[in-house]
């Protein structure tokens, strides 16, 4: 039920308060000085350019198929035509998908690595698609050009090593849609998923092979030269963010455990300390990609969002026990080696359009947004937290929170029992009691993918612009 909060005059820092009553006579060297040292604002992808440049990739693509088609009514001619385009497509759908999960910073802060993976996972669909198509498409072309059945076809298609390859790389990269499909990903375990999908560049690097060898790339200068750039211009982003980036990471800031603290039934908090940890320019709300080095924990990265503010050249992350993986995190000891890849996300400051701020978490989706608590910009009364739980002793960071909203003025409720209960918590008349103006606000949201849908559903049932909804979500 709602919980009233104490009001109390609020608290700065004071860096703030320093900031805030430094005069605006201060020295033109001074202020050329702090110009110089301000780190510039990171540069951000909207989800609608990224989407717009995919778009037109792909009619840019046709657009080539089409110039190079032959004119002609031919059966086995039709058969080609649609065959070369659809294997171009194809190859155009597994360099996007490739791009998208490259980990590049202005695209994973712009539109957020959730959005990211959703994208990743529908596109894989349509180039799966693509690639069945242009199998069937070029067997029947052959048939007919041959004058021979399916079969007889596809074995001598077969005995074409690029053919050959190409097929293998099908085959690859059907089986890692396969793992990816919703009722096979829930058995299968995160490293087993990881490995699998480790052979997506396997079935591109055979499909490339495989386009570079077929009339409608190695047939024109121009075509070859622009389909070899694309390729190379992806592969540098790959190995440039997911390899050589981290590689930099690790040696320059040397991250390791400060210490392992219990938050609650199952959940610890993990406190790992570096050099020039600010460097890493982590804004609250976002993620970094966690590898422990020591025995059960190295071969896996798991993505953990900051649940505090950089401060002190220290990181924080909160961990829930949902795995084997993550019950090892609790006995992780101070001093052990950590590679953190980051920062990921775009549920951070930037979103917000409006004064009044409405966070609401659920489990621990609370982390970020506990971060977000203390950190957004806003007078008394300008924010209001929702926590989402089951029973009080499933409450994380309790007593953090409660002393943030003291500080600042703001409104903090939990929103306590089980999801099967006859009450909705989450119904909109219950959201607009709590929050009377809700229409008003930007709301920020995190937690399990079943309670954000609901509430994304009741905060636009209750007036909310969906745009004015930021939300990540993962599973895993």
């Amino acid at each position: 039920m709602p919980r009233p909060v104490p009001q109390e005059p609020p608290r700065t820092s004071s860096r703030t308060s320093s900031r805030r009553t430094s005069p605006r006579t201060s020295s033109r060297r001074t202020s050329s000085r702090t110009a110089r040292t301000t780190p510039a604002s990171p540069v951000r992808i909207p989800p609608r350019t990224l989407h717009t440049g995919i778009v037109n990739g792909a009619l840019g693509v046709t657009a080539m198929g089409a110039v190079q088609a032959e004119p002609s009514a031919r059966l086995d001619v039709l058969f080609a035509t649609g065959a070369h385009l659809t294997g171009l497509l194809a190859g155009y759908g597994v360099l996007v998908m490739l791009f998208l999960m490259a980990r590049v910073p202005a695209v994973e802060h712009g539109v957020g690595a959730d959005r990211l993976a959703r994208t990743h996972a529908l596109g894989g669909r349509y180039v799966l698609s693509l690639c069945a198509a242009h199998a069937v498409l070029a067997l029947c072309g052959y048939a007919a050009h041959a004058d021979t059945d399916l079969l007889r076809a596809a074995v001598d298609l077969l005995g074409y090593p690029g053919l050959a390859a190409a097929t293998a790389g099908t085959v690859l990269l059907a089986a890692v849609g396969a793992t990816s499909a919703r009722a096979v990903r829930r058995r299968v375990r995160h490293e087993t998923w990881r490995a699998v999908h480790l052979l997506t560049y396997v079935g591109a690097a055979l499909a490339f092979a495989h386009q570079l060898a077929g009339p409608d790339i190695a047939g024109g200068v121009l075509s070859l030269g622009l389909w070899s750039l694309l390729h190379a211009t992806v592969a540098v982003l790959l190995v440039w963010y997911r390899v050589v980036v981290p590689v930099r990471q690790a040696l320059r800031h040397s991250l390791r455990v400060l210490g392992v603290h219990d938050e609650g039934p199952g959940v610890v908090s993990v406190v790992v300390q570096g050099i020039g940890v600010d460097a890493l320019r982590a804004e609250p709300g976002q993620f970094f990609r966690w590898r422990f080095l020591r025995r059960g924990l190295w071969y896996t990265a798991l993505p953990f969002s900051l649940s505090a503010p950089v401060r002190d050249d220290t990181l924080r992350i909160t961990v829930k026990a949902a795995g084997d993986h993550t019950r090892r995190i609790r006995r992780l000891r101070p001093g052990t080696r950590v590679l953190a890849t980051g920062p990921f996300g775009a549920l951070t400051a930037h979103r917000r359009t409006r004064r009044k701020v409405l966070l609401l978490a659920g489990g621990v989706g609370i982390t970020p947004i506990r971060a977000l608590f203390e950190t957004l910009p806003g007078g008394p009364g300008d924010l209001t937290l929702l926590y989402r739980a089951a029973g009080a002793g499933q409450l994380v960071l309790k007593e953090e929170l409660e002393a943030i909203a003291r500080r600042r003025q703001a409104g903090l409720h939990y929103l306590l029992g089980r999801s099967d209960e006859p009450f909705d918590r989450l119904a909109p008349q219950a959201l607009r009691n709590l929050v009377p103006d809700l229409a008003d606000h930007d709301v920020y949201l995190c937690g399990p993918p079943g309670m954000a849908a609901a509430a994304t559903a009741a905060l636009v049932r209750a007036g909310v612009p969906e745009e004015r909804i930021h939300a990540e979500c993962f599973t895993f």
